[in-house]
């Protein structure tokens, strides 16, 4: 298995390797892009290896002193050790972990701005005075052959700039690539770097959560025999539940956002579920902490 990319018609480009799958865009100076892309390439074939040697130690809960070895490994623990109060393993930060990886190699003089997508958790780079405007599609549920063939609608834009605190944009949901423990469509995180907003979206779906016997939950190893959630049950089936139910899980998962932003983990989050939304909108000023947003759809952040 090798690690393979091509060009895309608008000049960025895509790298895969097994499970990886990138898009890599950026804006700058022909020379410094093209030493930024080839460095980026040159690393890309060297994670997945690196990953894979310690996969074992990835897969376990994350508890005590860190045993891992490779950087993104060691990222991805460091990323995940704050919210071990919760289950949680490395594995829940492995996307944005390898994202960030790779944008420090677009960290360098020419290169305006740049941004490393790894299935939507996205690390990024942004020069003084630089700014980049990130689509928002909350809820998987609507996805259909039309939107594919002929662009997807929105549920929302934010714009992150340089003088922001964010370089890392996750999505976590029980609709998602990955297995969740709570019942969120979608959860989006913008926090200081992609690892830490991978984790914590991770933490925040799961919370979001109601008890209700329709549901349908499975045991993650039965779904998966190699998953790192082991026994733990999953969300495999939502189906139209009240609409105070819907809040109720959401507000759960709001309150495990709130902790995390206390904690300096989360900047700014928006939770969806079944058409209801719930955020932590940016707030600015000295000291500022996001505070509590209520709006059906999207959340801009300027």
């Amino acid at each position: 298995m090798q690690a393979q990319r091509s060009p895309l018609p608008d000049g960025r480009w895509h790298f895969q390797h097994g499970p990886i799958d990138l898009i890599i865009g950026a804006a700058g100076e022909a020379c410094s892009l093209d030493a930024a892309h080839q460095a980026a390439w040159e690393r890309f074939g060297e994670v997945l290896p690196e990953l894979v040697q310690e996969l074992v130690q990835l897969r376990l809960p994350v508890s005590g002193p860190c045993r891992l070895q490779g950087p993104v490994a060691r990222r991805m623990w460091q990323a995940c050790q704050p919210l071990s109060q919760d289950f949680i393993t490395p594995m829940a930060a492995v996307a944005g972990a390898v994202a960030e990886e790779l944008i420090a190699c677009y960290q360098r003089p020419g290169v305006a701005r740049a941004w490393v997508n790894n299935g939507g958790d996205i690390a990024l780079h942004l020069a003084p005075k630089e700014s980049l405007r990130v689509g928002l599609y909350a809820d998987l549920a609507r996805l259909d052959a039309v939107q594919l063939q002929h662009g997807l609608t929105m549920d929302g834009q934010f714009s992150v700039s340089a003088d922001m605190p964010v370089r890392g944009i996750a999505t976590s949901g029980w609709r998602g690539r990955s297995f969740s423990l709570g019942i969120a469509d979608s959860v989006t995180v913008l926090a200081h770097t992609a690892a830490q907003a991978d984790a914590a979206a991770t933490i925040i779906a799961n919370a979001v959560n109601v008890a209700d016997e329709r549901i349908e939950r499975q045991s993650a190893s039965a779904l998966k025999d190699d998953s790192d959630l082991g026994d733990l049950l999953v969300t495999t089936l939502v189906p139209a539940l009240p609409e105070a139910k819907v809040r109720q899980a959401l507000q759960a998962g709001l309150a495990k956002a709130q902790v995390l932003r206390a904690a300096g983990l989360v900047w700014s989050a928006l939770l969806t579920c079944q058409n209801q939304s719930l955020g932590l909108p940016a707030v600015t000023g000295a000291g500022a902490r996001p505070a509590v947003a209520r709006e059906p759809r999207g959340l801009a952040l300027a």
